[in-house]
C-alpha cells in the first residue's frame, strides 16, 4: 500500500498544469525560483509552493548554491521514467510549453551574455598563459586517452566528480564518456559562466555544484572519475586537494591531475595568482601515494619550438585500489 501511496502523490504532485510545466523545463537544464518567475509569470510565493508540491513528491531536488538554490530532476531512475512518460505526453508543438521554451532560451541568452563580458574583461591574461604551452585540443585530446578504459573498450564512467570546474569546459569534453558528471567550483561567477556553456552545448548529463575542493565529505565515495584540471597551482595545500579527491573516488576508480611541470615565470604568481610554479613528478608521486592511491601512469605535453619560458603540461593518472591502503600522514612540501 505504501508504493502504491507514493505513486498517486507523485501523480497528484505532477498533474497540475503549471507544475507540468515546470518539469517540462527542469528537463532542459536546472532552474531558479526567479527563473521560473520570469517564465512562467507568477509570483514567487506561488512559484514556491509548487516546487514544494514537487520536492516532496520527490520529482525534483534542490540544489543549493551559497545564497541561491537551483532545481534540478531527481536521479532516482524510476522516478525520472515516470517524469519521462510525463513528458512524451506532451505536444511539443503545444503554444504553452514553445512560449515556455523560448523564455528559457532569453533566460540563457542573458546568462551567456554575461559570460561573455567575463570573458572579454579576462581574455588578455588567459590567453597571455595558454600562448605559453601546447594547445588546449593537444592537451584535452592527451586527457581523453589518458584515462580511456583498457578493460572495456567503450565501457563508460559511471560518475565524474571535476573539481574546480571553472567555465564547465571538462564536464563537456567527457559528456560522450560518463553517464554522469558534477562540477564543483567555489566561485558563483565561474559557476554561472559554465551553467551558460553547458546550457549553450546541450550537455544534459551534468549538473553543478558550489563548494570547496577542500572538503568533499558529501562527495565521499561518490565518483569513479575524478578530474582536477589546472587547479592545484593556486593552493597553497595540492596535497590535500588530492587527499579529498581520493576521498571522493569509489575503490577502483580513478583520478587525473593535469598541472604544469616545475618551471620560473614569477609573473603567474605576481599577476595571477599562482601560488606554486608547477610540480615534479615525484612530488606529485608522493602526494598521491600519501592518499592511499597508486599512480599509473604520467605524461609531459612540450611545446614543439621547447621554448625557454615556455610551460610543459603534465598529466598524472592514479587508481584507488579495490582493497584500502593504509593512509600516510603527508605535510604539504
Amino acid at each position: 500500500m505504501a508504493l502504491l501511496d507514493t505513486l498517486v502523490k507523485r501523480l497528484k504532485a505532477a498533474g497540475e498544469p503549471t507544475r507540468l510545466r515546470m518539469l517540462a523545463l527542469l528537463g532542459q537544464g536546472d532552474l531558479t525560483v526567479k527563473d521560473f518567475t520570469i517564465i512562467l509569470e507568477q509570483s514567487q510565493p506561488r512559484i514556491s509552493r509548487h516546487l514544494k508540491i514537487l520536492a516532496d513528491a520527490e520529482l525534483i531536488v534542490r540544489s543549493p548554491e551559497g545564497s541561491w538554490v537551483y532545481y534540478r530532476l531527481t536521479d532516482v531512475s524510476d522516478v525520472r521514467a515516470l517524469i519521462v512518460a510525463f513528458q512524451d505526453q506532451l505536444e511539443l508543438t503545444d503554444a504553452t510549453l514553445d512560449g515556455d521554451r523560448a523564455a528559457l532560451r532569453a533566460i540563457w541568452n542573458v546568462h551567456l551574455e554575461r559570460a561573455t563580458r567575463y570573458f572579454s574583461r579576462n581574455a588578455t591574461s588567459w590567453d597571455r598563459i595558454r600562448s605559453l604551452h601546447v594547445s588546449e585540443e593537444q592537451v584535452e585530446a592527451a586527457m581523453v586517452a589518458a584515462v580511456a578504459r583498457q578493460d572495456g573498450g567503450d565501457q563508460r564512467y559511471q560518475a565524474l566528480l571535476d573539481l574546480g570546474t571553472g567555465t564547465g569546459r571538462i564536464l563537456d569534453l567527457f559528456s560522450g564518456y560518463v553517464d554522469k558528471s558534477i562540477g564543483l567550483d567555489m566561485s558563483h561567477s565561474m559557476l554561472e559562466v559554465a551553467r551558460a556553456n553547458l546550457a549553450q552545448n546541450a550537455v544534459a548529463n551534468a549538473e553543478l555544484a558550489h563548494g570547496t575542493i577542500l572538503d568533499l565529505t558529501r562527495f565521499e565515495a561518490t565518483s569513479d572519475l575524478v578530474t582536477i584540471h589546472q587547479v592545484l597551482h593556486f593552493l597553497d595545500e595540492p596535497h590535500r586537494a588530492i587527499e579529498e579527491a581520493a576521498r571522493a573516488l569509489k575503490p577502483g576508480g580513478v583520478l587525473l591531475l593535469v598541472d604544469f611541470a616545475p618551471h620560473e615565470l614569477e609573473f603567474l604568481r605576481d599577476d595571477h595568482a599562482h601560488r606554486r610554479l608547477g610540480f615534479e613528478t615525484d612530488q606529485v608521486r608522493r602526494w598521491i601515494e600519501g592518499a592511499g592511491l597508486v599512480m599509473t601512469s604520467d605524461r609531459e605535453l612540450h611545446r614543439q619550438d621547447h621554448d625557454p619560458d615556455g610551460l610543459t603540461v603534465c598529466l598524472w593518472v592514479a587508481a584507488k585500489p579495490e582493497r584500502p591502503q593504509g593512509m600516510l600522514t603527508l605535510a604539504g612540501a
